[in-house]
């Protein structure tokens, strides 16, 4: 790889963060209703401590890439060759599904934009209605069907309804609700060959040219980009506020619902909490992710000083972010408006967002191209930084060999192909509205599980590799209190992965996970034969084939065994209201 990036280059590179918040601003306000700018400020919080940990070890590692949970990862080496690989593959598999995600929003913006679905009342369905009409009598199959599902409706009134909406389905594009084939995985979900996925792919493919050019390249384009969509962001979340246009009303009295999108104020009783939970669940998916700019230490001009002003800027940013656009959002819109289909769906957060600054129309139509380059925004930073995940991975003997090559820009093509590869597969299940969710509540199980190993890695380094040079260090409290938000974070695991409409998401999660131990398997004892590479045990100050004492003894797996616990037991004791 070649060292060719600042600080402010990993910077840049990080900036596609912030906008992560638009990825499920609509459904966090729907499980925890008026919990939901509280919840992303707590995780926000939670997210900027647990950095400083994760800016100790990327320091450690200036020869390193793939990010902080490579440098966790190596903690663990000495007390199970397991923990290590199992690590790394739930970060890039939590981090890898933006691609996916974001390509499926971007192509929802872009199917409105130039395939749009007619409203009732435009012209052309006026017309083809008024040509229609007569044909439909009380007797027609789908008025007597209408009639049925809408008692105390008359005849007429059923007639016009359903000739509205064949009129608006004769008018809509083909190519709008186009549709090669599905195809059920028992287990799994339906994958849905149609035009979102058609268009999702073109994306991908478009910004894996962009990140083929090198990380420099890729840096430059995250500059501009970041520019152009996050000052408009800033403006949405300060002229509310700055307007007196926040409504009090909507952002007090804080009670989690009765139900997920009840969108009516309930107790904090133990269906509560598991909402509570379930919001603070998945919000972390975003708020945390600006760890990723430590993925790009082995490619900084100076490791030393870069990784840690990398990781704290990073942070401020998303700190800013991270607070001012959900409270806006909600202080405007209100429960009830943040529970529309576009702001749950993702696909109407243009136009809200035009709406808060008292936009018109042309407004409007600039925040769909402003989210479309945010969603590109994202997605750059989700693909340099989980294809260095991969890279690393394969360079200290976890992952395929093949992962852990590069092109003659220094950026790893074969990684990047493969994270492709893999969200063509996601791209596929997340072309509905059902699918996305269940897409990013199993990525998040990885998620959470990472960020444990991780959190309990700073204080393992302490013990195990007191000799090593550390560029910044984190106060010794922090790292104690950043060990407790590990196991906050696995309560958040146990009783919140259960709140996104599937039950099975924490065991779906696990399987995946589990994944990585045929695949490291393969790598270490066949391929390798049962030592990783030098330059592995090189980045620990150790002789080839030792991985040295166990000065923490047993605690590393005292520490597994209570995470476990905390997860099991939460996910038994929170339940869903209702």
């Amino acid at each position: 790889m070649v060292r060719a990036l600042s600080w402010k280059g990993a910077f840049w590179v990080a900036a596609g963060v912030p906008p992560l918040v638009l990825f499920s601003i609509g459904g966090i306000a729907g499980t925890t209703g008026k919990l939901a700018f509280l919840v992303w400020m707590i995780s926000m919080v939670m997210g900027f401590l647990q950095s400083f940990t994760y800016a100790e070890m990327a320091g450690m590692f200036g020869n390193k890439s793939g990010g902080t949970s490579v440098y966790g990862a190596t903690a663990w080496l000495r007390y199970s060759k397991l923990i290590a690989p199992l690590s790394v593959w739930c970060n890039w598999f939590a981090w890898s599904p933006v691609l996916s995600l974001g390509c499926a929003i971007a192509a929802g913006y872009i199917l409105n934009a130039l395939f749009p679905i007619p409203l009732a009342d435009s012209q052309p369905v006026l017309d083809w209605v008024t040509a229609n009409l007569a044909s439909y009598t009380a007797e027609t199959p789908s008025v007597v069907q209408y009639l049925a599902d809408n008692a105390g409706t008359t005849a007429e009134q059923a007639i016009q309804a359903v000739a509205s909406a064949d009129g608006v389905a004769a008018q809509t594009p083909w190519f709008r609700v186009f549709e090669a084939f599905q195809l059920t995985i028992p287990g799994l979900g339906t994958l849905h060959f149609n035009s979102t996925f058609i268009i999702g792919v073109a994306l991908m493919l478009i910004i894996l040219v962009i990140q083929e050019q090198g990380v420099a390249q890729t840096a430059s384009a995250q500059k501009w980009l970041a520019i152009i969509v996050l000052v408009p962001l800033l403006l949405v979340g300060l002229v509310p506020i700055l307007t007196g246009a926040i409504d009090t009303m909507n952002v007090t009295n804080l009670l989690p619902p009765t139900a997920a999108y009840s969108g009516e104020d309930g107790a904090w009783n133990i269906g509560g909490w598991t909402l509570f939970l379930g919001g603070l669940y998945i919000a972390a998916w975003s708020t945390y992710g600006f760890e990723t700019a430590v993925c790009y230490t082995r490619e900084l001009k100076d490791p030393r000083r870069d990784t840690f002003r990398a990781i704290f800027y990073s942070g401020l940013l998303c700190c800013i972010f991270f607070f001012l656009i959900p409270f806006s959002f909600q202080g405007v819109l209100g429960h009830e408006g943040m529970l529309a289909d576009g702001i749950v769906d993702g696909t109407g957060i243009a136009e809200a967002l035009g709406g808060l600054i008292g936009g018109g129309p042309v407004i409007t139509q600039i925040f769909v191209i402003l989210m479309i380059l945010a969603l590109f925004l994202a997605i750059m930073t989700a693909m340099a930084g989980s294809s260095r995940t991969l890279y690393q991975g394969s360079r200290d003997g976890w992952l395929p060999k093949y992962l852990g090559e590069v092109n003659s820009h220094g950026a790893p093509h074969k990684a990047m192909w493969t994270d492709v590869a893999f969200n063509i597969f996601l791209l596929a299940l997340a072309s509905d509205a059902g699918g996305y969710f269940y897409v990013l509540a199993i990525s998040n199980v990885g998620y959470i599980m990472f960020n444990f190993l991780n959190l309990n890695a700073g204080w393992i380094h302490r013990f195990d590799s007191a000799h090593m040079d550390r560029p910044w260090k984190a106060p010794t409290w922090l790292i104690g209190l950043n060990t407790c938000l590990a196991f906050v974070n696995a309560l958040f695991l146990g009783a919140g992965a259960k709140v996104w409409g599937y039950e099975n998401a924490l065991w779906s999660g696990l399987i995946f996970a589990s994944f990585i131990f045929p695949v490291f398997w393969y790598r270490h004892y066949f391929v390798d034969g049962g030592k990783f590479p030098k330059e592995a045990y090189e980045d620990l100050g150790l002789p080839y084939g030792e991985l040295g004492e166990r000065k923490a003894g047993i605690l590393p797996y005292v520490a597994l065994v209570a995470g476990a616990c905390v997860v099991l037991w939460a996910n038994w004791f929170f339940v869903l209201p209702g």
